[in-house]
């Protein structure tokens, strides 16, 4: 089979011919039809992913796909049942090897490249703001980066939870994007972001994909005894938080990395992402994918992520 293989960092990645392994007993072999692109796929190539696998590996997140064979050991799933997988690599290639307990089956109704968009962004964005924020009906919430693969969903699903959704994103046809997804108030990132957030009355829960000076002003912008949410650091800059405003103003950062939950709490994820297909099959939410690309065309699609050029989600087709 065909797979996207990086055998060194800071060099790019080359197509391979390479032999797909005989699952273990805990596994299933997923034919894989589609493969969500995500920010920690250009870190992956990079080697600065926190979770960056031995080299060489293929690279690739979530997949949806139909399993073709399954480990003696498997009892939740059978050949032929057409599953999503939160994989955390192996995604780009035609086949895979994947932790059975891992999968959930998607419903006929759900397209493959949509159940591959859907597990990291939107599986994020609910995670963090329903379990972790516990964001309120009637409370207002900032998005930065709200046009991105998960600020886009941060809008979509704290809009659905009832809040009043002020997405931050740069120029009209992102904020366009973001407005369409449920945004009630666009800023411009050539705003004022603090002012801009203020003269709204501030933002109860913060979700910030990043970072650097957007994060600082974001902060400054926040109600006392809001949250803020972490969740990137797009900018570049990973900033400093200053614990003297968290105790004058009783805020609190909530760190949330969704592969470390899927290690510590993974009945979280699970759950997260059962409620995410019912809500797609029943029309509450629907994946934005700017893009869907053929196999080959892999690393046109990191450069649409690296540039910013796509909105909402980047969808591979092996």
């Amino acid at each position: 089979m065909q797979a996207y293989r990086i055998n060194a960092f800071e060099t790019p990645p080359v197509f391979e011919s390479i032999t797909c392994p005989t699952p273990a007993s805990h596994e299933v072999k997923v034919r894989i039809r589609a493969c969500g692109l995500n920010f920690a796929d250009l870190l992956l190539q990079k080697g600065t992913y926190q979770d960056t696998p031995p080299l060489p590996f293929t690279p690739g997140l979530e997949i949806a796909g139909e399993v073709v064979e399954c480990g003696s050991g498997v009892t939740n799933l059978t050949v032929g049942d057409r599953i999503a997988v939160f994989c955390g690599q192996g995604g780009l290639a035609q086949e895979g090897v994947f932790d059975a307990a891992r999968a959930i089956r998607i419903p006929d109704s759900m397209r493959f490249e949509d159940a591959a968009a859907l597990q990291i962004a939107y599986g994020t964005s609910h995670v963090a703001l329903d379990h972790c924020a516990r964001l309120q009906p009637g409370e207002t919430l900032l998005v930065t980066g709200a046009a991105g693969g998960v600020g886009l969903t941060a809008v979509e699903i704290g809009k659905l939870m009832g809040a009043r959704v002020i997405a931050h994103a740069r120029g009209a046809g992102k904020l366009e994007v973001a407005r369409a997804a449920g945004a009630d108030h666009l800023i411009d990132a050539d705003k004022d972001l603090r002012a801009e957030v203020k003269a709204l009355g501030g933002a109860d829960v913060v979700y910030d994909a990043v970072g650097g000076d957007v994060w600082k002003a974001a902060f400054r912008a926040t109600n006392p005894g809001g949250r803020l949410l972490p969740i990137g650091f797009a900018s570049g800059e990973v900033p400093q938080i200053p614990a003297n405003h968290l105790l004058v103003k009783n805020l609190t950062v909530i760190g949330f990395y969704i592969g470390g939950y899927m290690k510590s709490h993974p009945e979280v994820i699970r759950r997260s992402l059962t409620t995410l297909t019912e809500w797609h099959s029943a029309g509450r939410i629907k994946p934005h994918i700017s893009h869907v690309l053929p196999l080959e065309r892999v690393a046109e699609g990191m450069e649409l992520l690296r540039s910013r050029a796509s909105t909402g989600k980047v969808v591979i087709t092996p």
